[in-house]
């Protein structure tokens, strides 16, 4: 088997009645939506959950597995200690996802932090979900700080490990929207928040998961969305899937957008490679901008390049402008990872005889300081 189906789910605590105190009802239809999805997710009859919450562990440049037996947790920080749960882990679905990362070298595993406490994040989706199935075996993944191809790539492997095993598997996106969409909300507004929230719902709601790639960082961080990267993954472990998807329900009442969304594979479709489509469209866009690049940034790319092939720095090029080389000046150079700033440093005053060189210098450190 592999990945029957998926459900994208906010986690508001206070949807939980206990916890909301009457406040649910300002998100009723969030609540309906989210029981009709947990239903239907019992319903594929899945013998274990992966749940990808924002609010798990969470590292820069690893995907975090929780390891163990199982886990447990509560409301208490939301001042609610009589709802809780204890789940169990599937420890051998575990250990081969961390087996197939560990032979491609990918980020992921179960080092670091073992603590293993339920975060909100898994808990108010399993508060649904418990309802209408609760022998079902978890598996829990936290997001990282790394590409949203990566986390992608982290949802491939999901995939493959419920495939060579065997397993009816049911995916959890669990993620809020944006955090910015009113004046008077927690966070305050943004017009990003509620652009963000339209177009991720149309593209959620039609499964056009490779628009997924083309929500920039930049763009994501003013709208302070929260379930981004989960969405992602999801959409990894639906790589070359048809999908059927379904937008059950939308409201943003306290200035915060919950979006509900429900995903049924629907068998093989090798046009929907969505990660390689995008990597194709990132190598012919980077060789435009090589095309197109200036004496400056085209040293500073040659600079590292020559540095991480052959481990020493490259000699100053004679076909650079006068500009270059007859004169001395500060210089900054940055790198950019799919639109995520990975590695920056400069010179305010110069080090170096010619600016040429000031840049040779400061793109190595750059890539690698």
């Amino acid at each position: 088997m592999t990945v029957i189906g998926g459900i994208m789910v906010p986690h508001p605590p206070l949807i939980v009645p206990q916890v909301g105190r009457g406040e649910e009802r300002a998100v009723a239809a969030t609540g309906q939506a989210f029981a009709r999805a947990a239903e239907e997710l019992a319903q594929w009859g899945p013998e274990t959950i992966v749940l990808a919450s924002p609010h798990a562990v969470m590292y820069g440049d690893y995907f975090h597995v929780s390891p163990g037996k199982g886990a447990s947790g509560d409301f208490r920080q939301f001042g609610v200690r009589d709802v809780s749960m204890e789940v169990s882990y599937d420890r051998e679905f575990v250990e081969r996802l961390c087996d197939l990362a560990d032979g491609e070298d990918f980020p992921l595993g179960t080092l670091g932090d073992t603590g293993g406490g339920l975060d909100h994040g898994t808990l108010v989706p399993l508060y649904f979900i418990r309802k209408y199935r609760k022998d079902v075996r978890l598996v829990r993944l936290g997001l990282s700080g790394l590409s949203l191809s990566d986390h992608y790539r982290a949802g491939q492997l999901v995939a493959r490990a419920a495939g060579q095993l065997g397993r009816r598997v049911a995916f959890v996106a669990s993620g809020d929207l944006s955090h910015k969409l009113t004046e008077d909300g927690p966070y305050g507004f943004a017009p990003q928040g509620p652009e963000y929230d339209r177009r991720i719902m149309e593209v959620m709601g039609q499964a056009r998961f490779g628009e997924l790639f083309g929500f920039g960082e930049s763009f994501c961080e003013k709208a302070a969305e929260c379930g981004h990267r989960s969405f992602v993954m999801m959409a990894g472990a639906f790589d070359r899937r048809a999908v059927e998807a379904r937008a059950l329900s939308y409201e943003g009442p306290f200035g915060v957008g919950y979006g509900v969304c429900v995903f049924r594979d629907a068998g093989p479709d090798d046009s929907r490679n969505f990660l390689e489509q995008y990597e194709d469209g990132q190598r012919e866009a980077c060789a435009r901008i090589r095309e197109g690049e200036d004496p400056y940034a085209g040293l500073a790319r040659r600079s590292l390049e020559h540095y991480v092939r052959f481990g020493r720095r490259l000699p100053l090029p004679k076909d650079l402008p006068e500009e270059m080389t007859d004169r001395r000046a500060g210089a900054f150079v940055s790198i950019h990872k799919q639109g995520a700033l990975r590695g920056c440093i400069g010179t305010i005053s110069p080090v170096c005889e010619n600016v040429a060189r000031e840049i040779l210098q400061n793109a190595v450190s750059a890539g690698t300081g």
